[in-house]
């Protein structure tokens, strides 16, 4: 099951995009029916320039010319024109060429831009004396093509805000995360202050008493008192930048579950494998890193109740390439945590890391939400799942730099 913490966050994102997608889909609708309206428009007063070209050419009559010349032929501002007789070039308007350019060059773009018009509209024919034609061909005004890319653009603008509100809608979620998850850890801390102390002073009393000083659970509770103080410590300095040493990765992480293996059934058992020298380092903090390998196996626990194998595998792997930076990426080494337990189903590989995903009727399921945001935030590694079958058991995996 999922505690909805934030189960409201992907459902906001999602309805972001949608309401981009609709809004875009819409513009780009309207947008082509502008285009199509305008187009149509064009080619008719492309068919009325032709129609009075011929009438023109063909009529006897000279009183309407200049009417026609000045209304139909010089009233075409917009919309570039070629005419020629099949072979020659006859007449240009509005093709856009440069004031100072020379007759070749301008010939040569003349020739070009009439392949362009070949291309995109046939070529209206005009019948002359003689069994003759002349050709005029055109193509989009300069407002018509940039209304033909307008809806790209606009497209291109709207999933650039959207991925821009999807962004900072994350961060400041994961803003808010953080600043649950500082509180949420320094109360527990402060919480776990006032038990301790008292457990403190009753171990103190228990030592100074003749009937149990030289008795065993005292020193037992010595040990867990100790624990406890190391979580405290731990709950306390999150939201704090923790300093990360080179350590003996074998010997750290043989000490990370010495003091969960005496603390589980004795059904349960714990083995390291290393294919690494025995004092290879590991750049890593050392009481978050416990807390890490403490959760994956008291999860893995849980997940055999009780009763099965852990087993930690020590191993370099190859980093991952870092498209953004020409840096070489630092060497990294992996701990692989494999379980005989029930396993994941494959639909839940990631969301076994999200705030509140649980299988356990008590418990939030922070842990390994907690594990991941240590390694990945603190130690700039990995955590994940590498392999789970259900009824089978699980790997996890945990990188770490050198």
């Amino acid at each position: 099951m999922l505690i909805p913490l934030y189960d409201q966050k992907s459902r906001i994102k999602l309805l972001v995009l949608v309401l981009a997608l609709l809004i875009g889909v819409a513009t780009m609708l309207y947008t082509n029916a502008l285009v199509r309206r305008l187009s149509e428009q064009e080619q008719r007063q492309i068919d009325l320039y032709a129609k009075t070209l011929r009438y023109m050419i063909s009529t006897e009559e000279t009183y309407s010319l200049p009417f026609l010349q000045d209304q139909i032929i010089d009233a075409n501002t917009t919309i570039p024109v070629i005419l020629t007789d099949g072979e020659n070039i006859i007449d240009t308007r509005n093709l856009g060429l440069g004031k100072n350019i020379t007759m070749p060059d301008s010939l040569r773009q003349v020739k070009q831009i009439l392949q362009k018009m070949q291309q995109r509209h046939p070529p209206i024919p005009i019948e002359l004396p003689g069994n003759t034609h002349n050709y005029i061909f055109y193509q989009d005004s300069a407002s018509l093509s940039q209304l033909r890319t307008y809806p790209r653009v606009q497209l291109a603008v709207i999933a650039s805000l959207a991925m821009l509100a999807y962004l900072s809608f994350s961060y400041s979620r994961r803003a808010e995360q953080n600043r649950v998850w500082v509180g949420l850890a320094k109360e527990t801390a402060h919480q776990l202050g006032t038990p301790l102390s008292s457990l403190v002073g009753w171990q103190s009393y228990l030592r100074e008493s003749e009937r149990f000083r030289d008795e065993p659970i005292v020193e037992e509770l010595g040990k867990d008192i100790k624990r406890l103080e190391i979580i405290t410590e731990r709950f306390s300095n999150i939201g704090s930048v923790p300093v990360l040493k080179a350590e003996n990765l074998y010997l750290t992480t043989r000490n990370a579950i010495a003091y969960l293996e005496a603390r589980v059934s004795r059904k349960v058992k714990f083995s390291i494998e290393t294919d690494l020298p025995l004092d290879t380092p590991a750049c890593l903090n050392v009481p978050l890193f416990d807390w890490v390998v403490e959760n994956i196996c008291k999860n893995a626990v849980d997940a055999m109740d009780g009763r099965g194998s852990i087993t930690l595998r020590l191993r370099r792997v190859r980093p991952r390439r870092r498209w953004w930076t020409r840096r070489p990426s630092p060497p990294q080494v992996a701990i692989d945590i494999t379980d005989t337990g029930k396993g994941i189903p494959k639909n839940k590989l990631e969301s076994v890391f999200l705030p509140g995903y649980t299988t356990k009727k008590r418990g939030w399921g922070l842990g390994l939400a907690l594990a991941r945001r240590i390694i990945e935030n603190y130690h700039q590694g990995r955590l994940f799942v590498k392999w789970s079958e259900v009824g089978k058991g699980t790997t996890f995996r945990l990188v770490l730099n050198q």
